[in-house]
């Protein structure tokens, strides 16, 4: 009898998401991770750690880029010639599968926008695939990333829209729920925040559907992370709001009284100047 081969996953980044998706993938599949800074590679177990990118991409069958967005050219133009046909998935905010595409050749290319829920297990991850990747490539990776969460496929167009929503809800929620008496979130959930936030995803694309599903896993998702890790709304708000980012342009806007609404379409504005491709 043959012995039952797991598929081979590659992780280049270990921060928050990549290690993340490391150690609620390694049950399920053989997890590779890399990490130029050595120290984030510390206290890993049942994870394998490679010592460069190039032995990484020699030993897996899929490659997860989990890198900030700044690195990524570079990353690219260092891999392109040793990739043979693997599968990439970029979780990078911003950089369209066209962009990959464009300067490693002709890969299959799966972008995915997780969020912070990942770290908990209740990620809301929206997905979609790149002109070259097929549909067991979509499949797949849709498998990998219901691992650390919800996994929703979009069209690319919709991307950004679910960077501003999916990525950046959770800091909309800490801010707003942070103003709230404990005691009232449930009731400022259902009467407030639900169908609000309905609305704003509906303003930038998303169907009904869509944007009530969005509301309710983007809840569900900010309550998990505050109760798992025992910090304030207000704190996951700071996790999520990074210098510069979609998340901090929207907060900036409720901070100036703005609505939820206004706050969402204005992260897809800044999303839309962050991206590439």
């Amino acid at each position: 009898m043959f012995k039952f081969l797991r598929k081979k996953i590659g992780i280049i980044g270990c921060g928050n998401m990549g290690k993340a998706v490391a150690e609620r993938t390694k049950s399920k599949y053989r997890v590779f991770i890399f990490d130029k800074d050595a120290n984030k590679l510390a206290n890993l177990s049942g994870i394998e750690i490679v010592k460069s990118n190039t032995e990484l991409i020699r030993r897996v069958d899929v490659v997860i880029l989990a890198i900030k967005p700044q690195d990524f050219l570079p990353l690219l133009e260092e891999i392109k010639d040793n990739l043979n046909g693997k599968l990439i998935i970029s979780i990078a905010a911003g950089i369209t599968t066209k962009y990959i595409e464009n300067v490693l050749g002709a890969p299959g290319v799966i972008r995915v926008m997780p969020n912070i829920g990942a770290v908990v297990g209740k990620s809301v991850s929206y997905i979609c695939k790149g002109s070259f990747a097929g549909a067991r490539d979509l499949k797949l990776s849709i498998k990998i990333f219901n691992s650390i969460g919800h996994t929703f496929a979009l069209s690319e167009e919709l991307m950004n829209a679910a960077t501003a929503v999916g990525g950046s809800g959770p800091g909309f929620w800490g801010y707003l729920f942070d103003k709230q008496p404990q005691a009232e979130w449930n009731k400022y959930k259902t009467d407030y925040f639900i169908p609000e936030f309905t609305s704003a995803a509906k303003s930038v694309g998303f169907n009904d559907e869509a944007a009530r599903l969005a509301a309710d896993c983007v809840t569900t998702s900010s309550i998990s992370v505050t109760e798992a890790l025992h910090i304030t709304p207000g704190e996951l708000a700071k996790r999520v709001a990074s210098k510069g980012g979609t998340t901090e342009a929207g907060i900036e806007v409720l901070r100036n009284g703005g609505s939820l609404t206004d706050a969402v379409r204005a992260a897809l504005k800044r999303a839309g100047e962050l991206s590439r491709g």
